[in-house]
């Protein structure tokens, strides 16, 4: 009986590792604690209006242990329907999954009453030319992020 307590107990503790293990795995963002902006491109299509290109800007600051970078702003620019969307959401939450992908959840705005978000989107990091981009990412509310790059600055390093 012994023998199978001590068992049992193993099994639940290897589980546990084991689950723990994948969220272990995730990379760290650098420099941790700097704040940042990331200047760049974003083409949305919503139920309203499809093929929206205007340029972007994400600022916040990554965290003190590189887990993650949390977006605190996002600002809008470009004519036409550019200057439309109210961001909601805030904060966005970037963590890296990789050290050459990522999420950030929350992505989330509003234009002319239609709701897009708050969703999870998936993209791609590069180290190698600072960019962090996504593509084809649905958001609710029937919206897409058709595509996405930026470049924060200061440069991010990611590491496993």
């Amino acid at each position: 009986m012994k023998l199978i307590k001590t068992f049992a107990c193993s099994s639940a503790i290897a589980i546990a590792f084991a689950a723990v293990a994948p969220i272990a795995a995730a990379a760290t963002i650098g420099p941790a604690g700097a704040s940042f902006s990331a200047p760049g491109t974003i083409n949305v299509s919503t139920p309203i209006a499809p093929n929206v290109s205007c340029g972007i800007t994400l600022s916040g600051v990554v965290s003190t242990d590189g887990t993650y970078a949390q977006i605190n702003s996002v600002a809008i620019t470009g004519g036409g329907l550019c200057g439309v969307p109210q961001i909601i959401g805030l904060p966005w939450k970037l963590v890296a999954t990789s050290t050459t992908t990522g999420n950030v959840a929350n992505v989330g705005f509003s234009v002319l009453g239609a709701n897009c978000g708050p969703s999870t989107i998936s993209g791609a990091w590069s180290n190698a030319t600072n960019t962090l981009s996504a593509s084809n990412q649905p958001l609710s509310g029937n919206c897409k992020v058709n595509s996405l790059s930026v470049s924060p600055n200061p440069a991010f390093t990611v590491s496993p």
